[in-house]
């Protein structure tokens, strides 16, 4: 699974989202951004920041962490955890991460890390965090799929509904809410490549966990209800952000 090119599909989707919230938040003005939880570096690759603005990643794993300097050169890189951030008090103008918060037993913590770390008067951003509880699939036939997909997520310690507690996470970091919302849904169809991609996600969610035949069929299933135009896959996806 080439996990850059998922995070990578990850960013296209919400980027329309990010810089409408980007520029809300005062990124132009911004001489030194965070992003928690940067993975590989998709979203600071191609970064819209100012320039001349100083670019701080941070990841719990080391590996992914060697990709993100790789892909966004001159990236100051930290390996360690979101809930305990190695930084001092009011170090960056705006801090941000991007599908972080379902990963984690204790997302408000992880916000009022971010909201220390953060000048008065910065911004605080969770940009994308799904729910994966409300999705919703069509024709009937796929429900089955998004179920057991829901299932294996949350088996790998994501929590399925962050998305619709993500502004109440918010609250008890103590960051002023100013705007909290779901990504609009949108669907055409996807190119081969895309669909590829979304299914070696899905089949490794799911290895070992259900037969292939199962999984073989479900996957004909969606390829003809993309093709045929009946094809509905949505994931709320919410985002939130506030002043500190």
């Amino acid at each position: 699974m080439n996990w850059h090119q998922r995070y990578q599909q990850q960013a296209r989707w919400t980027q329309n989202t990010r810089d409408y919230l980007f520029k809300r938040a005062g990124l132009d003005t911004a001489k030194k951004v965070l992003e928690v939880g940067c993975g590989t570096g998709a979203l600071l690759e191609h970064f819209p920041g100012p320039s001349g603005a100083a670019l701080h990643g941070l990841d719990l794993s080391l590996p992914t962490l060697k990709q993100a300097c790789h892909n966004a050169p001159g990236l100051a890189a930290v390996n360690a955890a979101a809930e305990t951030l190695p930084y001092a008090n009011a170090s960056f103008d705006l801090t941000f991460c991007h599908y972080l918060l379902l990963w984690s037993k204790n997302p408000a913590q992880i916000l009022r890390e971010m909201a220390r770390i953060t000048r008065p008067g910065g911004a605080v951003l969770a940009l994308a965090e799904p729910d994966h509880a409300a999705r919703i699939d069509q024709p009937a036939a796929l429900q089955r799929l998004g179920q057991w997909q829901t299932e294996a997520l949350q088996a790998q310690g994501a929590n399925p509904q962050m998305g619709r507690s993500l502004a109440g996470a918010f609250a008890q970091a103590g960051i002023r809410l100013v705007e909290n919302g779901v990504i609009g849904g949108g669907w055409s169809v996807p190119s081969p490549a895309e669909t590829e991609l979304e299914w070696e996600v899905l089949q490794s969610d799911l290895a070992g966990k259900l037969p292939s035949d199962d999984l073989q069929k479900m996957k004909r299933l969606d390829i003809q209800a993309w093709q045929t135009a009946s094809r509905v896959l949505f994931v709320p996806t919410f985002y939130a952000w506030g002043w500190v």
